[in-house]
């Protein structure tokens, strides 16, 4: 995983779950973290209206957390990328914001 960044996320819905696929900016281009399912919230107890979302992508040696929502238009991701390889690397956090933006990628 030597990316420096989120440069896409499709999300889909199968069989009433919501699926995150990543794609991450790599080296050589794009990464392709694979398709993760995804928790959804609300914006309140009593409400049925999709407000965000979290999941994980798991990669061995590291994961990263996202929780993403959509605010003015934008999709906002909060990423804590985490190293479980004993390397001695410290966590980290990143906050990406994302427009619609067809065919760009």
């Amino acid at each position: 995983m030597s990316c420096s960044s989120i440069a896409r996320l499709e999300i889909s819905e199968s069989e009433g779950k919501l699926l995150v696929r990543g794609f991450a900016i790599g080296v050589e281009g794009l990464v392709d973290w694979g398709t993760t399912p995804a928790s959804v919230f609300t914006d309140g107890p009593s409400s049925r209206t999709a407000a965000g979302f979290t999941c994980v992508f798991e990669f061995g040696f590291a994961e990263t957390r996202i929780q993403g929502m959509i605010m003015k238009g934008l999709l906002v991701l909060a990423e804590f990328h985490l190293f479980k390889d004993q390397s001695g690397r410290s966590g980290y956090f990143l906050r990406e914001y994302f427009a619609l933006n067809h065919g760009r990628f």
